[in-house]
């Protein structure tokens, strides 16, 4: 069996990492994929290998970006953060006072610190979206804004895996006249050089590597969904082809269609686990980070249907324990195998993208196992 080729760097104290990036290009399918870590601000891993497609005819460089899907809500969440430190949005404040449409079907107390940990009851449209309409980011805010909550707003979380996106951009155009992606884009992205976009033209698709998926059902299949899982995962129309078009990466949906690698990723987690800054700027205060990663709701998720323990955007590892052994690191992982998260405690900033996508059978991804565990063998 051929090696596959991996460019970049690595610490030799992490030598560990590089050899499981190896192996799971030989033992786990993997076709292109980058892993990055960050310690104390430093930068002491940055990989990248295999292919950007599946006929494994175009090489994954350096630049190379790829769809992580929920990996994005990692960066909604930041922007959230932000806007705290800016004093734009409380966290502690309906959405209604910021977004009256909002306001309306039992919804009226709903606060954004709810909105944002997955309690108001909007994991998905009452009735079924069409790919057209879902892309209308306006028009599925719109139909959100005017539901009933679909359980008891605060009782339990139901994890917003599509809508949440579309109700971010709804908030935030309100607030800062602006969709999450262009946020993002205009405040850190593009003044602070971090390579993860949120919406973009068509002159960034040559770098964009093609997402391969395994074939098996998502959580089990329809026939095996509760109520909660057909609202949040049928009604709103993910799907495999809909990520490969101009269309989506255009639309730039903060719950599913940011495109980043392993640097940029890791780059954003350093800075919320070190000082909050990318090249000597704050983009969050103390304040804000910590309020926002503070936990909101741990229960069975009835989306997810296991244990979830939720900050505002972000998944908390006290209740997860994915994220190696601290129960302060936070981050958010993305269908298919993409992660990113932040271990104040040791000061890491991790990120991993990759193109070949795996569903969860049973416990998590060995790639995401293998990876992190060689983190923390090291340490």
């Amino acid at each position: 069996m051929s090696t596959t080729k991996i460019e970049g760097h690595c610490d030799p104290r992490f030598q560990a990492i590089a050899d499981v990036f190896q192996r799971n290009f030989a033992q786990e399918g993997e076709i292109g994929g980058s892993f990055c870590l960050y310690q104390h601000g430093e930068k002491r891993v940055d990989l990248w290998g295999g292919h950007a497609d599946a006929a494994r005819a175009r090489p994954w460089l350096s630049d190379t970006i790829v769809n992580v899907w929920s990996t994005t809500k990692g960066v909604m969440a930041l922007c959230v953060a932000r806007l705290v430190s800016e004093g734009k949005l409380e966290l502690s404040r309906p959405v209604a006072d910021y977004w009256p449409e909002f306001g309306v079907g039992g919804k009226e107390n709903v606060t954004v610190a709810q909105l944002f940990s997955h309690q108001a009851g909007l994991c998905g449209p009452e009735t079924p979206l069409s790919e057209a309409e879902f892309l209308d980011t306006d028009h599925v805010a719109d139909v959100l804004a005017r539901q009933t909550p679909h359980w008891p707003i605060g009782t339990r979380s139901g994890y917003h895996a599509l809508s949440i996106g579309p109700l971010a951009d709804g908030l935030f155009k309100r607030v800062v006249g602006k969709r999450v992606g262009a946020y993002f884009r205009d405040e850190i992205g593009s003044p602070l050089h971090v390579d993860f976009l949120m919406g973009f033209g068509a002159s960034e698709d040559g770098r964009v590597a093609e997402l391969v998926h395994d074939g098996q059902p998502i959580s089990g299949g329809p026939e095996h969904y509760n109520r909660y899982q057909t609202l949040a995962q049928v009604h709103t129309p993910q799907s495999l082809r809909l990520a490969g078009t101009r269309a989506w990466r255009a639309q730039g949906t903060p719950s599913a269609a940011g495109h980043g690698n392993g640097r940029s990723i890791a780059t954003l987690y350093s800075a919320l686990a070190t000082d909050r800054r990318i090249e000597g700027i704050e983009i969050v205060s103390e304040a804000a980070l910590a309020a926002v990663t503070s936990l909101q709701i741990d229960n069975e998720d009835l989306v997810l249907r296991f244990p979830m323990t939720w900050g505002v955007g972000f998944g908390l590892n006290s209740g997860m324990k994915v994220y190696g052994p601290e129960d302060g690191s936070f981050g958010h992982h993305g269908w298919g195998g993409s992660f990113g998260f932040a271990d104040p405690a040791n000061g890491l900033g991790v990120g991993y993208a990759m193109n070949y996508m795996r569903e969860a059978t049973e416990g998590p991804d060995p790639r995401l196992v293998g990876l992190i565990g060689a983190i923390y063998g090291a340490l």
